[in-house]
């Protein structure tokens, strides 16, 4: 029996468990915003939540730790300079949980983890998203208008 045994297991072996932690770890912090299920969000927080607390001591000994965890030096570099400065006088809660439902495939009840004061950010990502597309559709509505009304479409085009 498991009694009083905490943790997340997570269905995994210990090495495999702590790559994949350390692999959403760098991921949330890359990205401010990742999709996972709830279990691994719940595991994934207080992780985040200490290289946060490293990044805002911003001393060599925490860039040392937090490089030793993160998969990336660009994600060691993006604690330091962008995600921890934003945390200043915050003494933790620097995630938000929100679930998104289940799973098409086994339905596990997915959610979204993300970093506190990020939608500024995220907001700015959805818009060149958005110029991008609306820009791709006006070339492409653009070559439909170009192309002569008797004139078969072109097989090797992109629909």
């Amino acid at each position: 029996m498991r009694h009083r045994n905490a943790g997340f297991k997570l269905g995994r072996n210990t090495s495999h468990r702590r790559a994949m932690l350390r692999n959403l770890v760098t991921s949330i912090i890359l990205m401010d915003r990742v999709e996972t299920t709830i279990t691994k969000c719940k595991a994934t927080r207080p992780l985040v939540e200490k290289m946060i607390t490293l990044g805002k001591r911003g001393d060599v000994h925490a860039r040392r730790q937090a490089a030793a965890y993160l998969m990336t030096p660009e994600a060691v570099d993006r604690l330091f300079a962008t995600v921890a400065p934003r945390y200043g006088a915050r003494n933790g809660g620097y995630l938000r949980i929100i679930r998104s439902g289940p799973r098409k495939g086994d339905a596990a009840e997915m959610a979204f983890i993300e970093l506190l004061g990020a939608e500024h950010e995220l907001n700015e990502k959805a818009q060149k998203r958005a110029d991008a597309r609306t820009k791709r559709r006006e070339e492409l509505a653009k070559q439909m208008e170009e192309r002569k009304p008797g004139e078969a479409p072109d097989p090797n085009a992109e629909p």
